[in-house]
């Protein structure tokens, strides 16, 4: 065979082995990044009516209910993982429809065991090791849980916390709202005393302070959105930074569109659109970016257990078709509601 043929085809093969070594490198890193990237019209509209695709059954311990969901977390798959927070367990439903639960943390009892949790308020995937990382409130600590079968005890990652919300970035550092120190805290894992990233200036309503920070979101660029819960606000730090800005509410608690009331979950999608749990509010606000108000896009019918209603929406996530989760507190369920 001549030469050129020779070194053609090794210029073949060797670009068909960079390509295999990559591409599952691609494939593990868009597993990694697949709660993040949902990209959504800022016309979209969403069905009105709600289903449950957790709980619904009244407050209760076992595995077809739930006692006051908070945080949740929405897989590749669909399966919602849910902070249960007066079971102290941590549950997830799969998309097949069941009626019953699996208890994947905790539910052992109230308890500061590694076996157990104590008043769980949020939850999220650490896709790399297949593990879950809770916010252990009561307990004060993060812990986290492989997903492994089998698994019966859980790891202290952070010890002597306050912790409320959670979110980790695409550098798998996680971040945490500390609501007694009213402060956002990043961390790579292993680590102990974390970096100050958000507030930590003392309870206020500066643009550099929080007043009981709870859910977080954090972006492909290290933004950092927080739930100012007091303050009725969400904020945006950008990665190093000092203060934050106002991206939603600020104009004290209310109805109106300019306000919030109680905010909780967050998401935001790849357009750099907000979504909101405004808790007391028992609606989902959307908040486009620069927008002066935000705009409804599910509940607002006032406090109840109807399919369009919330008893205290608190968690707040989407799946990767658009479908938008939420944790309807006082109604013991989680809801889903499909993009029209």
């Amino acid at each position: 065979m001549p030469p050129d043929y020779l070194r053609v085809l090794e210029s073949a093969f060797h670009t068909l082995h960079v390509v295999f070594l990559i591409l599952p490198l691609m494939r593990d890193f868009l597993y990694f990044l697949s709660f993040l990237l949902v990209n959504i019209s800022v016309n979209a509209t969403w069905v009105q009516k709600g289903v449950t695709v957790a709980g619904g059954k009244g407050q209760g311990n076992t595995t077809n209910k739930l006692y006051s969901p908070r945080g949740l977390f929405v897989d590749d798959d669909q399966t919602v993982v849910i902070a249960d927070m007066w079971n102290h367990r941590i549950i997830q439903w799969k998309k097949d429809g069941t009626t019953n639960g699996q208890i994947v943390a905790g539910g052992k009892g109230q308890g500061n065991g590694l076996n157990q949790l104590n008043s769980p308020t949020d939850v999220l995937i650490e896709k790399e090791t297949d593990s879950l990382i809770i916010c252990d409130s009561e307990n004060r600590r993060v812990v986290r849980w492989s997903r492994r079968n089998g698994t019966t005890q859980g790891e202290i990652l952070i010890d002597n916390i306050a912790c409320w919300g959670l979110a980790m970035d695409d550098q798998k550092y996680l971040y945490v709202s500390e609501t007694g120190k009213h402060e956002v805290r990043r961390y790579q894992l292993g680590e102990k005393n974390g970096t100050l990233v958000a507030g930590g200036n003392g309870q206020g309503n500066g643009t550099n302070q929080l007043s009981s920070p709870s859910h977080l979101f954090v972006d492909g660029q290290q933004n950092i959105y927080v739930s100012d819960w007091n303050n009725h606000r969400v904020m945006k730090w950008t990665k190093d930074t000092k203060e934050g800005i106002v991206i939603a509410g600020g104009q004290g608690n209310g109805e109106a569109p300019t306000q919030l009331w109680y905010p909780n979950g967050l998401f935001v999608d790849t357009l750099g659109t907000l979504y909101v749990a405004d808790t007391w509010n028992n609606r989902v606000m959307r908040w486009t970016q620069g927008a002066k108000r935000g705009t409804l896009i599910v509940g607002g019918n006032r406090q109840g257990a109807g399919a369009n209603q919330f008893n205290y929406p608190i968690g707040l996530s989407f799946d990767r078709h658009g479908s938008l989760y939420v944790g309807d507190y006082n109604n013991h369920r989680v809801q889903r509601f499909s993009l029209e």
